[in-house]
Protein backbone atom coordinates (compact mmCIF):
# COMPACT_ATOMS: atom_id res chain seq x y z
CA UNK A 1 0.00 0.00 0.00
CA UNK A 2 1.19 3.50 -0.74
CA UNK A 3 1.80 6.22 1.80
CA UNK A 4 -0.58 8.49 -0.07
CA UNK A 5 -3.45 6.05 0.04
CA UNK A 6 -3.39 4.62 3.53
CA UNK A 7 -3.68 7.41 6.05
CA UNK A 8 -7.38 6.60 6.32
CA UNK A 9 -7.58 5.42 9.91
CA UNK A 10 -4.44 6.77 11.53
CA UNK A 11 -6.24 9.26 13.76
CA UNK A 12 -9.30 7.24 14.54
CA UNK A 13 -7.45 6.14 17.67
CA UNK A 14 -6.13 8.53 20.24
CA UNK A 15 -4.41 6.65 23.09
CA UNK A 16 -5.09 8.14 26.51
CA UNK A 17 -3.02 7.69 29.70
CA UNK A 18 -0.16 5.75 28.21
CA UNK A 19 2.36 6.02 31.07
CA UNK A 20 3.38 3.21 33.37
CA UNK A 21 4.07 3.30 37.13
CA UNK A 22 7.67 2.27 36.53
CA UNK A 23 8.49 5.33 34.43
CA UNK A 24 8.32 6.63 30.92
CA UNK A 25 7.14 3.87 28.55
CA UNK A 26 9.13 2.52 25.65
CA UNK A 27 7.68 3.57 22.31
CA UNK A 28 8.72 2.01 19.03
CA UNK A 29 7.24 3.57 15.92
CA UNK A 30 7.79 4.00 12.22
CA UNK A 31 6.28 3.46 8.81
CA UNK A 32 4.83 0.23 7.46
CA UNK A 33 2.22 -0.83 4.94
CA UNK A 34 1.94 2.74 3.72
CA UNK A 35 0.97 4.09 7.14
CA UNK A 36 2.38 4.54 10.64
CA UNK A 37 2.74 2.06 13.45
CA UNK A 38 3.34 2.44 17.16
CA UNK A 39 4.14 -0.08 19.89
CA UNK A 40 4.10 1.04 23.54
CA UNK A 41 5.23 -1.08 26.50
CA UNK A 42 6.76 -0.63 30.00
CA UNK A 43 10.14 0.96 30.65
CA UNK A 44 11.40 -2.19 32.39
CA UNK A 45 12.00 -3.58 28.90
CA UNK A 46 14.06 -0.56 27.78
CA UNK A 47 17.29 -2.57 27.70
CA UNK A 48 15.63 -4.89 25.17
CA UNK A 49 14.36 -2.07 22.96
CA UNK A 50 16.84 -2.58 20.11
CA UNK A 51 16.20 -6.32 19.99
CA UNK A 52 12.43 -5.85 20.16
CA UNK A 53 12.44 -3.11 17.54
CA UNK A 54 14.47 -5.32 15.21
CA UNK A 55 12.04 -8.18 15.73
CA UNK A 56 8.97 -6.00 15.19
CA UNK A 57 10.35 -4.49 12.00
CA UNK A 58 11.28 -7.94 10.74
CA UNK A 59 7.70 -9.12 11.26
CA UNK A 60 6.30 -6.08 9.46
CA UNK A 61 8.75 -6.35 6.56
CA UNK A 62 7.90 -10.02 6.15
CA UNK A 63 4.15 -9.36 6.10
CA UNK A 64 4.60 -6.49 3.66
CA UNK A 65 6.64 -8.67 1.32
CA UNK A 66 3.88 -11.26 1.37
CA UNK A 67 0.71 -9.15 1.30
CA UNK A 68 1.39 -5.76 -0.28
CA UNK A 69 -0.03 -4.82 -3.67
CA UNK A 70 2.45 -1.93 -3.85
CA UNK A 71 5.53 -4.15 -3.89
CA UNK A 72 5.88 -5.54 -7.40
CA UNK A 73 7.49 -8.80 -6.35
CA UNK A 74 5.47 -9.43 -3.21
CA UNK A 75 3.83 -12.81 -2.92
CA UNK A 76 0.39 -11.27 -3.40
CA UNK A 77 1.51 -9.25 -6.43
CA UNK A 78 2.90 -12.41 -8.02
CA UNK A 79 -0.50 -14.09 -7.56
CA UNK A 80 -2.24 -11.06 -9.06
CA UNK A 81 0.12 -10.98 -12.03
CA UNK A 82 -0.15 -14.71 -12.66
CA UNK A 83 -1.90 -15.83 -15.84
CA UNK A 84 -1.86 -19.36 -14.50
CA UNK A 85 -5.32 -20.82 -13.89
CA UNK A 86 -3.82 -23.74 -11.97
CA UNK A 87 -3.15 -24.13 -8.25
CA UNK A 88 -0.48 -21.80 -6.84
CA UNK A 89 1.35 -22.80 -3.67
CA UNK A 90 1.63 -19.91 -1.21
CA UNK A 91 3.18 -19.29 2.20
CA UNK A 92 1.43 -20.42 5.36
CA UNK A 93 0.98 -16.81 6.53
CA UNK A 94 -0.61 -15.61 3.32
CA UNK A 95 -2.82 -18.69 3.17
CA UNK A 96 -4.00 -18.06 6.73
CA UNK A 97 -5.01 -14.47 5.97
CA UNK A 98 -6.76 -15.35 2.70
CA UNK A 99 -8.53 -18.25 4.39
CA UNK A 100 -9.74 -15.94 7.18
CA UNK A 101 -10.86 -13.39 4.61
CA UNK A 102 -12.85 -16.04 2.76
CA UNK A 103 -14.54 -17.13 5.98
CA UNK A 104 -15.61 -13.56 6.73
CA UNK A 105 -16.84 -13.19 3.14
CA UNK A 106 -19.06 -16.23 3.71
CA UNK A 107 -20.30 -14.92 7.05
CA UNK A 108 -21.12 -11.47 5.65
CA UNK A 109 -22.56 -12.71 2.35
CA UNK A 110 -19.81 -10.99 0.39
CA UNK A 111 -19.86 -7.60 2.12
CA UNK A 112 -16.17 -8.27 2.70
CA UNK A 113 -14.38 -9.46 -0.41
CA UNK A 114 -10.66 -9.48 -1.20
CA UNK A 115 -11.19 -10.12 -4.94
CA UNK A 116 -12.07 -6.48 -5.68
CA UNK A 117 -8.48 -5.38 -6.30
CA UNK A 118 -9.09 -4.56 -9.96
CA UNK A 119 -12.21 -2.57 -9.03
CA UNK A 120 -10.31 -0.63 -6.37
CA UNK A 121 -7.67 0.22 -8.97
CA UNK A 122 -10.29 1.46 -11.45
CA UNK A 123 -11.58 3.93 -8.87
CA UNK A 124 -8.05 5.14 -8.15
CA UNK A 125 -7.82 3.84 -4.60
CA UNK A 126 -5.40 1.00 -5.32
CA UNK A 127 -1.78 0.36 -6.14
CA UNK A 128 -1.86 1.65 -9.72
CA UNK A 129 -1.92 5.30 -8.61
CA UNK A 130 -4.67 5.90 -11.14
CA UNK A 131 -6.67 9.12 -11.07
CA UNK A 132 -9.48 9.02 -8.54
CA UNK A 133 -12.48 9.32 -10.79
CA UNK A 134 -15.60 7.48 -11.88
CA UNK A 135 -14.46 4.65 -14.18
CA UNK A 136 -15.88 3.79 -17.57
CA UNK A 137 -19.11 1.80 -16.93
CA UNK A 138 -18.27 -0.89 -19.48
CA UNK A 139 -14.78 -1.40 -18.08
CA UNK A 140 -16.13 -1.53 -14.54
CA UNK A 141 -18.78 -4.05 -15.57
CA UNK A 142 -16.17 -6.30 -17.17
CA UNK A 143 -14.03 -6.27 -14.06
CA UNK A 144 -17.03 -6.82 -11.79
CA UNK A 145 -17.99 -9.95 -13.73
CA UNK A 146 -14.76 -11.74 -12.86
CA UNK A 147 -14.58 -10.65 -9.20
CA UNK A 148 -16.29 -12.31 -6.27
CA UNK A 149 -14.90 -14.32 -3.38
CA UNK A 150 -16.49 -17.50 -4.72
CA UNK A 151 -14.17 -17.26 -7.73
CA UNK A 152 -11.11 -18.32 -5.77
CA UNK A 153 -10.47 -21.73 -4.24
CA UNK A 154 -8.21 -22.75 -1.38
CA UNK A 155 -6.56 -26.06 -0.59
CA UNK A 156 -5.44 -26.26 3.03
CA UNK A 157 -3.61 -29.54 2.53
CA UNK A 158 -1.23 -28.00 0.00
CA UNK A 159 -1.47 -24.36 1.16
CA UNK A 160 -2.46 -23.31 -2.34
CA UNK A 161 -4.87 -21.02 -4.12
CA UNK A 162 -6.59 -21.14 -7.49
CA UNK A 163 -8.25 -18.27 -9.36
CA UNK A 164 -11.20 -19.18 -11.57
CA UNK A 165 -10.25 -16.23 -13.78
CA UNK A 166 -6.69 -14.99 -14.22
CA UNK A 167 -7.91 -11.36 -14.25
CA UNK A 168 -8.88 -11.54 -10.58
CA UNK A 169 -6.79 -9.21 -8.41
CA UNK A 170 -6.65 -9.73 -4.66
CA UNK A 171 -6.48 -6.81 -2.23
CA UNK A 172 -5.79 -7.48 1.46
CA UNK A 173 -5.87 -3.85 2.61
CA UNK A 174 -9.00 -4.55 4.66
CA UNK A 175 -7.38 -7.30 6.74
CA UNK A 176 -3.58 -7.25 6.51
CA UNK A 177 -2.96 -4.43 8.99
CA UNK A 178 -5.10 -6.20 11.56
CA UNK A 179 -3.16 -9.40 10.98
CA UNK A 180 0.10 -7.51 11.48
CA UNK A 181 -1.14 -6.14 14.80
CA UNK A 182 -1.97 -9.67 15.94
CA UNK A 183 1.47 -10.92 14.93
CA UNK A 184 3.22 -8.15 16.88
CA UNK A 185 1.15 -8.82 20.00
CA UNK A 186 2.06 -12.51 19.75
CA UNK A 187 5.72 -11.47 19.57
CA UNK A 188 5.38 -9.27 22.66
CA UNK A 189 3.62 -12.04 24.57
CA UNK A 190 6.45 -14.42 23.71
CA UNK A 191 8.91 -11.94 25.23
CA UNK A 192 6.99 -11.75 28.50
CA UNK A 193 5.48 -8.32 27.92
CA UNK A 194 2.02 -8.18 29.50
CA UNK A 195 1.21 -4.47 29.20
CA UNK A 196 1.19 -2.94 25.75
CA UNK A 197 -0.63 -0.95 23.11
CA UNK A 198 -0.05 -1.80 19.45
CA UNK A 199 -1.43 0.26 16.57
CA UNK A 200 -0.98 0.11 12.82
CA UNK A 201 -2.83 2.72 10.79
CA UNK A 202 -5.80 2.73 13.13
CA UNK A 203 -5.98 -0.98 13.91
CA UNK A 204 -5.19 -1.43 17.58
CA UNK A 205 -4.87 -4.04 20.28
CA UNK A 206 -4.27 -3.38 23.96
CA UNK A 207 -3.35 -5.67 26.81
CA UNK A 208 -2.79 -5.14 30.50
CA UNK A 209 -3.01 -1.88 32.41
CA UNK A 210 -1.99 1.73 32.01
CA UNK A 211 -0.35 3.99 34.59
CA UNK A 212 -3.56 4.23 36.60
CA UNK A 213 -3.75 0.44 36.91
CA UNK A 214 -6.73 0.50 34.59
CA UNK A 215 -7.36 -0.95 31.13
CA UNK A 216 -6.10 1.17 28.28
CA UNK A 217 -8.43 3.98 27.25
CA UNK A 218 -8.80 4.65 23.53
CA UNK A 219 -10.47 7.66 21.94
CA UNK A 220 -12.74 7.17 18.93
CA UNK A 221 -12.79 10.15 16.61
CA UNK A 222 -15.84 11.94 15.30
CA UNK A 223 -16.33 11.06 11.62
CA UNK A 224 -15.81 14.57 10.30
CA UNK A 225 -13.54 15.75 7.51
CA UNK A 226 -12.88 19.21 8.95
CA UNK A 227 -12.03 18.51 12.60
CA UNK A 228 -10.33 15.88 14.75
CA UNK A 229 -12.25 15.50 17.99
CA UNK A 230 -12.98 12.56 20.26
CA UNK A 231 -16.55 11.31 20.18
CA UNK A 232 -16.22 8.39 22.58
CA UNK A 233 -13.67 6.82 24.90
CA UNK A 234 -13.60 3.08 25.46
CA UNK A 235 -11.47 0.83 27.63
CA UNK A 236 -9.63 -2.19 26.27
CA UNK A 237 -7.84 -5.08 27.90
CA UNK A 238 -6.68 -7.96 25.72
CA UNK A 239 -9.03 -6.73 23.02
CA UNK A 240 -8.59 -5.33 19.53
CA UNK A 241 -10.44 -2.46 17.92
CA UNK A 242 -10.85 -1.41 14.31
CA UNK A 243 -12.69 1.57 12.89
CA UNK A 244 -13.82 2.02 9.31
CA UNK A 245 -15.03 5.36 7.99
CA UNK A 246 -15.76 7.31 4.84
CA UNK A 247 -14.27 10.67 5.82
CA UNK A 248 -10.51 10.38 5.27
CA UNK A 249 -9.88 8.76 1.89
CA UNK A 250 -12.42 9.86 -0.71
CA UNK A 251 -12.96 12.16 -3.66
CA UNK A 252 -15.85 14.42 -4.61
CA UNK A 253 -17.51 14.42 -8.01
CA UNK A 254 -20.43 16.68 -8.85
CA UNK A 255 -21.24 17.14 -5.18
CA UNK A 256 -21.14 13.43 -4.31
CA UNK A 257 -18.52 11.90 -2.01
CA UNK A 258 -17.02 8.63 -3.24
CA UNK A 259 -15.33 6.68 -0.44
CA UNK A 260 -12.38 4.29 -0.69
CA UNK A 261 -14.67 1.58 0.72
CA UNK A 262 -16.11 -0.36 -2.21
CA UNK A 263 -19.35 -2.35 -2.17
CA UNK A 264 -18.21 -5.65 -3.73
CA UNK A 265 -21.68 -6.46 -5.05
CA UNK A 266 -22.03 -3.22 -7.00
CA UNK A 267 -18.43 -2.28 -7.68
CA UNK A 268 -19.17 1.24 -6.46
CA UNK A 269 -17.93 3.10 -3.38
CA UNK A 270 -20.34 3.48 -0.51
CA UNK A 271 -21.98 6.90 -0.53
CA UNK A 272 -22.89 7.36 3.12
CA UNK A 273 -21.72 10.71 4.46
CA UNK A 274 -19.80 11.21 7.70
CA UNK A 275 -20.09 7.74 9.18
CA UNK A 276 -17.82 5.42 11.08
CA UNK A 277 -18.12 1.88 12.39
CA UNK A 278 -15.98 0.61 15.26
CA UNK A 279 -15.74 -3.12 15.93
CA UNK A 280 -14.14 -5.00 18.82
CA UNK A 281 -12.78 -8.53 18.74
CA UNK A 282 -10.07 -10.60 20.40
CA UNK A 283 -8.37 -10.67 16.99
CA UNK A 284 -7.35 -7.43 15.32
CA UNK A 285 -7.49 -9.19 11.95
CA UNK A 286 -11.13 -10.16 12.47
CA UNK A 287 -12.06 -6.72 13.81
CA UNK A 288 -10.38 -5.13 10.79
CA UNK A 289 -12.34 -7.16 8.26
CA UNK A 290 -15.65 -6.97 10.12
CA UNK A 291 -15.46 -3.18 10.41
CA UNK A 292 -15.10 -2.97 6.63
CA UNK A 293 -17.92 -5.44 6.01
CA UNK A 294 -20.34 -3.72 8.37
CA UNK A 295 -19.44 -0.35 6.87
CA UNK A 296 -20.38 -1.72 3.44
CA UNK A 297 -23.69 -3.02 4.79
CA UNK A 298 -24.70 0.45 5.93
CA UNK A 299 -25.99 1.70 9.30
CA UNK A 300 -29.29 -0.15 9.41
CA UNK A 301 -28.35 -3.51 7.92
CA UNK A 302 -24.89 -3.37 9.50
CA UNK A 303 -26.32 -2.74 12.96
CA UNK A 304 -28.83 -5.56 12.62
CA UNK A 305 -26.07 -7.90 11.47
CA UNK A 306 -23.74 -6.93 14.33
CA UNK A 307 -26.55 -7.33 16.83
CA UNK A 308 -27.55 -10.75 15.50
CA UNK A 309 -23.92 -11.94 15.67
CA UNK A 310 -23.25 -10.44 19.13
CA UNK A 311 -20.51 -8.25 17.66
CA UNK A 312 -19.45 -5.30 19.84
CA UNK A 313 -19.98 -2.41 17.42
CA UNK A 314 -20.36 1.35 17.63
CA UNK A 315 -21.90 3.41 14.83
CA UNK A 316 -21.43 7.18 14.56
CA UNK A 317 -23.42 8.86 11.79
CA UNK A 318 -24.49 12.31 10.69
CA UNK A 319 -28.24 12.80 10.80
CA UNK A 320 -30.07 16.11 10.50
CA UNK A 321 -26.68 17.87 10.60
CA UNK A 322 -25.92 16.30 13.98
CA UNK A 323 -23.77 13.37 15.02
CA UNK A 324 -25.74 10.42 16.30
CA UNK A 325 -24.36 7.25 17.82
CA UNK A 326 -25.76 3.84 18.57
CA UNK A 327 -24.16 0.59 19.60
CA UNK A 328 -24.88 -3.05 20.16
CA UNK A 329 -25.45 -4.34 23.69
CA UNK A 330 -22.13 -6.18 23.62
CA UNK A 331 -20.30 -2.86 23.11
CA UNK A 332 -21.72 -1.30 26.30
CA UNK A 333 -19.22 -2.89 28.75
CA UNK A 334 -16.34 -1.18 26.95
CA UNK A 335 -17.74 2.36 27.18
CA UNK A 336 -16.08 4.81 29.56
CA UNK A 337 -18.62 7.04 31.28
CA UNK A 338 -17.96 10.74 30.83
Amino acid sequence: MSVQKTFILILFLLPIACNFPTGKPVIINGMTMGTVYSVTFPSEFMENKVELETGINSILDNINQKMSTYIGDSELSIINQSTNAEWITISEELFQVIQSAQAISEQTNGAFDITIGAIVNLWGFGSTNALQTIPDPAELDNVLKVSGYKNIQLNAATSSIKKSNTKIKLDLSGIAKGYAVDRITMYLNQHGIDNYLVEIGGEVKAKGLNSMAQPWRIGIEKPLTTTREIQRIISLNNMAMATSGDYRNFFNHEGIRYSHTIDPAKGWPIIYSDISVTVLNKSSMIADALATAIMVMGPEHGFNYAKSQNIPALFIITKDDQLKEFFTDTFIPFLVKN
